[in-house]
């Protein structure tokens, strides 16, 4: 697909130029011209197709503060994408994510901007592999990280987020679990409950990237500097962090420190765009970036979210007899979000 230059005209700073005031702080007003009409357009578009974009905290600022009506980490778009009443999806994210769009509304037509947005960890496991994983421990439940293919869900007892993997698992009441496919998570979530962890060794190729000793470095030069590390990074890196969660309870946490008249200085060990839309929350405080970037993340533009609309594609589908199996495990990670916690 060749995107296609659009005019920068009165019309579309007239219909912009109120978004702008809010992303000006994130997007230097040089390049608001270059971005402006794809904003117009798409957003015209949603309204004409009764369309939802769903953008996931790693996608960059145009996308994430501008034409995006839901953003999140993986657990907050599957279960807004559980409750949206738009007859049609766009997922900027990766195709694992809009998968699971697809799982909660298989009734509503699913778009991805580009096909080719993978993830490391969904590519690091097959559902062949969770067949032979239950042939070697019988009777040990299986719990699935949403970073996974619906063909890997479909052969898990239950899904799981960073965000709540040890509620989850605990809550399973049970001695054993099999955990995939992330062995980083794995670790973090034995390190906080009794449950034996059963381990696959996928990795992310953002996180697995950052060690402890580049904290340490951070750390000497700053030692008022704030960290915060993803559970999917080495656990050196945890061991180095202030505070470790998923991507939302990073967002979270860096609000506690936006307190009026208090400084902070934060560095994210995680995607790049995400200190970019935090710092769009929260922008009293400082951000250091020495991050990694998704190539997978971003294959999403806004060209090619305005062709997503503009030709109802890519549009994702999943065979019947693996989503039907798959969805179950994903309902029954939100119906775990649904009970009371301690």
């Amino acid at each position: 697909m060749t995107a296609i230059e659009l005019p920068y005209d009165r019309s579309v700073a007239e219909a912009t130029d109120p978004i702008f005031e809010r992303v000006a702080h994130v997007i230097p007003r040089v390049e608001w011209p270059l971005h402006a009409p794809y904003v117009a357009a798409i957003n015209r578009l949603k309204r004409e197709r009764n369309a939802v974009i769903l953008a996931h905290n790693y996608q960059v600022p145009e996308i994430f503060f501008t034409v995006a009506d839901i953003v999140g980490d993986s657990l907050a778009l599957a279960m807004q994408a559980a409750k949206t009443d738009a007859a049609v999806i766009v997922l900027c994210g990766v195709h694992f994510m809009a998968e699971t769009a697809k799982l909660v509304n298989p009734e509503k037509t699913v778009l991805v901007p580009d096909l080719q947005a993978g993830c490391s960890l969904a590519d690091s496991i097959t559902a062949a592999d969770v067949r032979l994983l239950r042939q070697r421990y019988p009777g040990v439940p299986v719990v699935t990280y949403v970073n996974t293919s619906a063909e890997v869900k479909a052969e898990s007892d239950v899904c799981v987020t960073s965000g709540n993997a040890v509620h989850i698992v605990e809550a399973l009441g049970v001695p054993k679990v099999i955990f995939l496919p992330d062995e980083y998570l794995a670790k973090y979530v034995a390190s906080k409950t009794s449950v034996e962890i059963v381990a696959w060794k996928g990795h992310c190729e953002v996180h697995e990237r950052f060690s402890g000793a580049d904290m340490r470095h951070f750390r000497a030069g700053d030692p008022n500097l704030v960290i915060l590390a993803h559970p999917e990074c080495p656990p050196d890196v945890l061991a180095e962090a202030d505070f470790v969660g998923s991507t939302q309870g990073m967002s979270e946490y860096v609000g506690t420190l936006a307190e009026p008249h208090r400084h902070a200085r934060v560095l994210l060990m995680t995607e790049c765009s995400m200190a970019d839309n935090v710092a769009g929350a929260y922008p009293s405080v400082e951000f250091v970036r020495p991050c990694n970037l998704c190539p997978h993340m971003k294959r999403n533009t806004l060209p090619k979210v305005l062709h997503a609309l503009q030709a109802m594609e890519f549009e994702v589908t999943i065979d019947p007899a693996v989503a039907d199996r798959a969805r179950a495990a994903v309902t029954r990670m939100l119906e775990f979000g649904r009970q009371p916690r301690d």
